[in-house]
């Protein structure tokens, strides 16, 4: 079948044009009919395509019974392997369809391994031979490479720290930073390593110039290694067209792709279908979680593996919550999709650390539909008496003594508080931020010239009177201190790590512990007490 090869999707009547050398990927939820279209896409482009199915068998018997390379090449293509009994090219889609994947294409389980390493082994020998009949009738001719000598190399390079040794009937596997460490069968390898091994013969084993279609090619592969798989494997088949069918979003997004987005998918075969759009100021990755999502999104502080996240996730489970890392990153996002309507149906909303921000700010942002936290910032609202007090609750103290704990849990924080060097760098903190908000609103008129511009920049920088934030963070946190006010002071006081240690302190664990038990109590459907205390202490945010 030449490439490239057209089709179109039914139900989005969006045409796909699959060229060699190049890879398209289609990323969806579960339910966006991601095998379905697979399937389909195998039946549209017939013997020009190779399917591997995500629900596959990755048992590798390096002892499989030896069969002729034309066997085992049939039974990889169609499933079928009664030996000696050949199919006419015009019979293989049938015939593929009942042997390879049980008359359910989209379901069955498929078990292929076998014949994969049978025609490697019957590739093997019959390179091997003519090699060796070269070799006696005195030709010189360069010896070819056996698709198990690819195999290897490709196998090697994506996992470094493995050799591995095909024989002449059958294959082990060793160290390359132990010589010494014993060879043992592949048949022990690990699933990863056999995955990889499995993909990387699929790849070798297909006819030139085809379709080759992978239905979630990211299982049982570490994500470390997967990237730099699919560069060999694309790299090594340059003559042919990849289909990656996926639900992994990073892993969809790292590659250099084509991509589209599954939205939705109606039996027996309508899809709603989306290109992946360009110039929306989002990365990939994220584009492809609005388009694939159905819940509103809300855009959060923090990172993917920070305490931001299995709090508002934990509170706001109706939503999607997705991370931005700052919070200039969370308005942009917030503003960006909201203009960007027609992109997607979903809503959006933001919330951000108070982060010194004044009335008019916090007002400002509600109106942009971004929400600012009671506190400086997440972290403190474990430390607030009314979360603490049901932090202590699942330790089962009397009431004698959760007073005493919650009673030095406030000496702690004041203390720290009451510290020169603290309030400095608290002020210095808070002044920097401050000044950074208001540089980043500078704005120009129509100076007449670069005096005039420069005047102009110097009146608005003058309007930063960093003295007087420094001197107003220092007042509110005396008074906080002066009116043993705690929840005044935690939304000034931005010293996380510390308030984590004395949250740590007050419950009796380290502060690693601390944060691991806070992941584990805010995901408990059985005591939901902390996420409903957390819950009430947050702002309510409208997704629009």
């Amino acid at each position: 079948m030449p490439l490239p090869f057209q089709f179109v999707i039914p139900g989005a009547q969006l045409s796909v044009s699959l060229e060699a050398g190049e890879t398209t990927i289609f990323v969806g939820a579960n339910g966006s009919g991601k095998t379905r279209l697979a399937a389909m896409l195998e039946e549209l482009a017939g013997t020009g395509a190779h399917r591997i199915a995500a629900h596959r068998a990755l048992t590798l018997d390096p002892n499989v019974p030896k069969i002729s390379q034309a066997d085992s090449r049939q039974a990889l293509r169609t499933g079928y392997s009664n030996r000696g009994q050949r199919l006419e090219e015009h019979q293989i889609t049938g015939v593929r369809n009942g042997s390879r994947w049980g008359s359910k294409s989209a379901t069955h389980l498929l078990n292929d391994f076998d014949a994969l390493l049978q025609w490697l082994f019957a590739e093997q020998n019959n390179v091997a031979l003519d090699t060796h009949i070269q070799a006696h009738e005195g030709r010189r001719d360069e010896p070819k490479l056996t698709a198990f000598q690819r195999l290897k190399a490709v196998w090697e390079r994506v996992l470094p720290t493995k050799r591995l040794f095909p024989r002449g009937d059958t294959i082990e596997v060793g160290s390359a930073e132990d010589p010494d460490i014993p060879l043992y069968s592949a048949a022990e390898m690990s699933d990863g390593e056999r995955s990889v091994f499995y993909m990387i013969g699929q790849v070798l084993f297909t006819d030139p110039a085809s379709i080759l279609i992978f239905d979630e090619p990211e299982l049982h592969v570490h994500r470390s290694i997967l990237a730099r798989l699919w560069d060999e494997l694309e790299a090594e088949r340059p003559d042919c067209a990849f289909v990656l069918i996926t639900h992994d979003l990073e892993f969809a997004a790292s590659r250099p792709a084509r991509t589209y987005v599954l939205e939705s998918f109606s039996p027996p075969a309508l899809w709603k279908v989306q290109a992946l759009p360009e110039g929306t100021g989002f990365s990939e990755q994220l584009t492809a979680m609005i388009l694939g999502g159905r819940r509103p999104i809300l855009f959060v502080e923090g990172e993917g593996d920070s305490i931001d996240l299995v709090i508002y996730r934990a509170c706001f489970p109706s939503m999607t919550v997705i991370a931005r890392g700052s919070c200039e990153r969370v308005i942009q996002s917030v503003k960006l999709m909201r203009a960007n309507k027609d992109l997607t149906r979903l809503t959006c909303a933001g919330v951000v650390d108070a982060d010194s921000r004044d009335a008019t700010d916090v007002s400002h942002l509600a109106a942009k539909g971004v929400y600012v936290l009671p506190v400086s910032e997440i972290e403190n609202l474990l430390a607030l008496p009314t979360v603490a007090s049901v932090i202590l609750d699942y330790d089962f103290h009397d009431e004698s003594e959760k007073q005493a704990r919650l009673a030095r849990l406030k000496t702690a924080l004041f203390a720290d508080a009451a510290r020169p060097e603290t309030q400095t760098a608290i002020a210095l903190d808070h002044c920097r931020r401050r000044i950074d908000r208001a540089l980043k609103i500078v704005s120009f008129g129509n100076e007449p010239d670069e005096a005039a511009l420069q005047a102009e920049l110097m009146r608005q920088i003058d309007t930063i009177d960093v003295a007087r934030i420094g001197t107003d963070v220092r007042k509110s946190i005396a008074d906080s201190i002066a009116a043993d006010d705690l929840p005044s002071l935690l939304k000034i006081y931005d010293r996380k790590e510390l308030v984590l240690a004395s949250l740590a302190a007050m419950k009796g664990v380290r502060k690693d512990a601390f944060v691991s038990w806070v992941a584990r109590a805010m995901k408990s459907a059985k005591r939901p007490e902390l996420c409903r205390a957390i819950g009430r202490e947050l702002p309510t945010p409208v997704a629009q």
